[in-house]
């Protein structure tokens, strides 16, 4: 018996961890999905789906994580799944459509297309395009990115928002409250320079805000980049070095990338870069995730045209590699810059040679299964508009970030925006006894749309805790449950909830179930023969309780009825029954039982045989024997 006892306390103990490393593995994969890794996301979704984790969720991710990837072979395999599913939100048939497209079912597709417009899905005249961006049309099936207010624009131009250590440092020709100011020629506005507010600030930055040390100068100087220590920036500045402002062969002053260290608080050794030159631009610096490779733009002989977007590495010393052009994938015979690179090693960069909206968009790239590019995708609305959008950044939280654009609207030129992207939204919480308070593992959470429809479900982990993915805008119930419990239910809603708002927390109290077997053991105890003592076998049963009362569930409430054979008569077993009960009751108060946890102690005579041994029937004694009893009833649990 005690080896069957601990097989099964392993195999719960296994189950707990397996559920606990799903839950782990689907947060990570959802993680990479928000942060661009599709080829490491869609691993870790194939793995929840293999092992039953969540898997219609997961499916819809895998489905996603292939289109992303340019493989629309794979993406209508999973999107068909996805469109099987219950109660799928829409732009799933829109996805699924495009991905026919892809694989060239154009029939098929104009089915889910259409099946999407009567669904209440809006079709834009390009959506019947064969010759439309794939991966870009199912990106921007639905809005990705919301727009948050900048306090600290200008009437000038400003744009190249950076954020570090909770500070935002930006480009900007705003040179406001100076007595002489330095005028471009190009625009009849101020020269550009570096600029600092703390992150969150309502206040306008004047130029009290200007970098302090040596990167600012009289000439164009940003946007920066730092590393991630914070002891070292790159920026852009004009080729200006010793008062001296240098021009190329047209009589125009190149652009290229400085370094700094931050010493006492100032930034100061600027040092020009061997990747510049006096005769092409180099500028638009961005870091990796590591600082060991610096992205840029260049117009340097050898690219594809206009500007590109070049790669060298950072070696351990300082010292810099050779630089290398990116490719033909991301750089176009027009001009593409501001790279930047997130946490996912993601390469975002500006373009008006990939189509787009307007003038200059923003994109993202998307890497095959070894590394390498293989698409662009453009970020839609409202990050894009029918302007110049660029300079984009992202936070190392994947949601929040920054852009420019010289849209209508703004404050002046070029303005700064935030942006969020809405970020996975979660429903969570603790299941709990609701009679000791404690935790119940391996209980077993079901979500559950407004119409009833199971949509995925969970077991808690050893502290009880559960954590499933939901969409927003939408009605829901969730259901906890174990064997021994009674079910609890919570309905809630993630409609008209602010975007910041990622968790939804749902606890559950589980009152324990009356289980029968086990109280028809425990509770019932047997009396002799016109006796009302407690035997020994009931004092063992008694103690149960006892134990049960004073320390299982110390807020449990119970009554008790005692009972007799149908010998005697009927007045004499009434007052037998009423001292069965009595010393039932003072025995349970002699252990320490609360009398107030004892609503009633009643006798019930013969009234309520569990047999025929009515009298006169000929029964045998044990038949008689389950008549003379004292029973208990649970009154409340809680």
């Amino acid at each position: 018996m005690k080896l069957k006892n601990h097989i099964v306390i392993c195999l719960a103990l296994m189950l707990s961890f397996s559920v606990f490393s799903q839950q782990g593995k689907q947060k990570r994969a959802d993680t990479l999905f928000n942060k661009f890794s599709f080829v490491k996301a869609a691993e870790l979704y194939q793995d929840l789906i293999e092992k039953n984790y969540n898997k219609d969720y997961a499916t819809r991710k895998l489905a996603d994580c292939y289109a992303y990837l340019r493989n629309p072979q794979r993406a209508s395999r999973y999107y068909k799944k996805v469109v099987e599913q219950d109660n799928v939100p829409i732009e799933y048939y829109y996805s699924y459509a495009q991905s026919l497209r892809g694989i060239k079912k154009y029939k098929e597709s104009q089915i889910w297309l259409k099946r999407f417009k009567d669904s209440g899905g809006v079709v834009n005249a390009n959506d019947f395009s064969k010759n439309a961006n794939f991966i870009t049309s199912i990106f921007n099936a639905k809005q990705q990115y919301f727009l948050d207010r900048v306090r600290f624009n200008s009437k000038y131009s400003d744009f190249g928002a950076f954020e570090h250590d909770g500070k935002v440092y930006f480009a900007s020709s705003r040179d406001e409250g100076v007595a002489v100011k330095r005028l471009y020629g190009w625009n009849e506005q101020p020269f550009l320079d570096v600029y600092v507010a703390k992150v969150g600030s309502r206040r306008n930055v004047d130029y009290t805000g200007k970098l302090k040390g040596d990167v600012n100068s009289i000439y164009h100087d940003g946007p920066v980049t730092i590393t991630k220590d914070g002891k070292t920036m790159y920026f852009s500045r004009n080729n200006y070095k010793d008062q001296v402002r240098k021009r190329d062969n047209s009589g125009l002053t190149a652009m290229k990338i400085y370094r700094a260290t931050l010493q006492d608080s100032v930034w100061t050794n600027i040092e020009d870069l061997p990747i510049n030159s006096d005769d092409f631009s180099t500028q638009h610096a961005a870091l990796n995730k590591d600082d060991t490779k610096l992205y840029f733009a260049s117009d340097r002989p050898g690219g594809y045209g206009g500007s590109d977007i070049y790669v060298v590495d950072i070696n351990p010393d300082g010292t810099l590699g050779e630089p290398q052009n990116v490719g033909n994938v991301v750089n176009t015979e027009n001009a593409e810059g501001f790279p930047f690179i997130n946490q996912e090693d993601v390469l975002f960069f500006s373009s008006d040679g990939h189509v787009g909206l307007g003038l200059l968009d923003v994109f993202a790239t998307i890497k095959g299964e070894n590394g390498d590019f293989v698409d662009v995708v453009n970020l839609g609305i409202p990050v894009n508009s029918n302007k110049d959008d660029f300079s984009f950044t992202m936070n190392p939280n994947g949601i929040t970030g920054y852009f420019a654009s010289n849209r209508r609207g703004g404050r002046g030129d070029d303005d700064i925006y935030a942006y969020y992207r809405e970020p996975i939204m979660q429903v969570e919480g603790v299941v709990t006894d609701a009679i000791n308070a404690k935790p119940i593992a391996n209980s077993k959470i079901t979500l559950y749309d407004d119409k009833d429809n199971e949509i995925a479900y969970m077991e808690t982990d050893e502290n009880g805790f559960y954590q499933i993915n939901i969409d927003r805008n939408q009605d829901y119930k969730i259901v906890g449950g174990q064997d021994k419990y009674i079910d609890d239910y919570r309905t809630f809603t993630s409609k008209n909830l602010q975007t910041e708002l990622t968790t939804i927390t749902a606890n559950l109290l589980l009152n324990p179930k009356p289980n029968v077997v086990k109280l028809a053991e425990l509770n019932t105890i047997y009396f002799d023969f016109d006796k009302h003592n407690i035997r020994e076998d009931a004092a063992l049963e008694l103690d149960k309780i006892v134990n049960l009362m004073l320390n299982d569930y110390p807020e449990m409430v119970i009554r008790i009825e005692s009972h007799t054979d149908s010998r005697g008569a009927l007045t004499y077993n009434d007052k037998l029954s009423i001292d069965r009960a009595n010393s039932t009751y003072e025995y349970l108060v002699s252990k320490g039982v609360n009398p107030e946890r004892i609503t009633e102690h009643q006798g019930f005579g013969e009234r309520r045989l569990t047999n025929g041994c009515v009298d006169g029937q000929k029964c045998e004694a044990e038949e008689h024997q389950l008549n003379r009893r004292t029973q208990f009833i649970v009154v409340k649990m809680e």
